[in-house]
């Protein structure tokens, strides 16, 4: 079954990861009214776009849901949404239209959307706050590390706050002018025509990139930037259960942002070490036992590893080859802490490939045995894996 690889939903909704819930409403609006299928008869594309853009705002519109989805990604949230495949989760297109039409009913005021001419009318101005771009690192883990958590700290090459300017970029607390453009509001009128006539929106000013200020006089350590270049040891605490290419989202701990502003995130891309003994599946922990036929044949009691050490399970007599056997909760947590995978030990039967004339004289004795031949239920069983592996 092809996999659906869900966009990030800051991207959909064309937001940054410090946005408010304000912007993000203003966003959704936007978005909705785009691809809103009364404007896109009949267009699949802008259908799916509609309900993508309604699932990333149930997630981010709430701080639980966004709070899981900044540190898991989709994982955090995974049937948060309804739980159905595809964009807009489980929800039915009615579903979306009430979400639609209750944030669009919070934005009237006299005929018009406020959340599209907000913090322009009247008192406070608001002003757009700088931030730094993000750090992508990758760290590796083992099976053992995944099973408990780890907290690790890692060196990075990122930008810093300048410490000569303290981040302001200016060579002083005078070295400013007012920016002409904006006149210090850091944000301009923008008119556009939507589907509910034309309205007006506020973006960053083009000339001051929204800080409703010029510097005269640049820092000369920084040159008017307000961070370096420079090499930071990080701590970061990383939680049971993550998985190979999970990518975990550490707020604020990126990059610095020009001339103060907050620091972007850092992205930590999880790559998973190969065990030369376990196979991971999802939370569930395979590994191969091999016995020899008298141990299949006559039973017994076999020693086996386990993550954290071994564990004794018991062999029946005529233990068959393909049989697994499930160890209860000796696999992995899961990363939102619901549940434990478990151990599965996979029987396969060493067949030995060189014989005396003695014992292959006594195996030939055998044979003809009732005993040595499988049965029904035994040539079914095996059957059956192999339409399971291969069908």
């Amino acid at each position: 079954m092809a996999t659906i690889t869900k966009r990030d939903y800051y991207e959909v909704l064309e937001v940054t990861r410090t946005a408010t819930g304000e912007e993000i409403k203003r966003s959704y609006r936007r978005k909705a009214i785009e691809y809103h299928p009364d404007k896109n008869p009949g267009d699949k594309v802008a259908e799916e776009k509609f309900k993508e853009a309604a699932e990333a705002y149930d997630v981010l519109s709430d701080a639980n849901k966004r709070s899981r989805y900044d540190q898991f990604g989709h994982a955090g949230v995974s049937g948060a949404s309804g739980g159905g495949g595809g964009y807009g989760g489980g929800w039915t297109m009615e579903d979306i239209f009430q979400q639609f039409g209750d944030v669009f009913a919070e934005g009237f005021s006299g005929g018009r959307f406020s959340g599209f001419t907000g913090g322009f009318g009247g008192g406070g101005q608001q002003r757009y706050v700088n931030r730094g771009s993000d750090l992508r690192v990758k760290v590796k883990l083992t099976l053992k590390e995944i099973a408990t958590g780890i907290e690790k700290k890692i060196k990075v090459r990122k930008h810093v706050t300048c410490k000569q300017c303290r981040g302001t970029g200016a060579e002083n607390e005078r070295a400013y002018a007012t920016c002409p453009t904006c006149q210090g509001r850091g944000q301009v009128i923008q008119t556009v025509n939507s589907l509910f006539g034309r309205m007006q929106t506020a973006v960053e000013c083009p000339h001051c990139s929204g800080e409703g200020k010029r510097i005269t006089s640049k820092c000369s350590h920084c040159h008017g930037e307000g961070i370096v270049l420079d090499e930071e040891i990080l701590t970061i605490k990383l939680p049971a259960g993550v998985e190979d290419g999970m990518q975990l989202s550490f707020r604020q701990k990126g990059n610095a942002a020009r001339r103060g502003g907050v620091n972007g995130d850092l992205l930590v891309a999880i790559e998973e070490e190969e065990h030369p003994q376990f196979i991971r599946d999802q939370q569930d922990i395979i590994y191969n036992l091999v016995l020899s036929f008298p141990q299949a044949a006559i039973g017994g009691s076999v020693e086996v590893p386990t993550i954290d050490g071994k564990a004794k399970i018991k062999i029946e007599p005529g233990t068959q080859p393909g049989k697994v056997l499930r160890l209860k909760d000796k696999g992995l947590p899961a990363v939102d802490h619901h549940g434990k995978g478990d151990l599965l030990v996979n029987i396969s039967v060493y067949v030995p490939e060189k014989l005396t004339k003695e014992q292959e004289k006594t195996i030939v004795d055998f044979e003809n045995s009732p005993n040595f031949q499988p049965s029904d239920d035994v040539i079914e069983f095996i059957g059956n894996k192999y339409r399971n592996m291969f069908g």
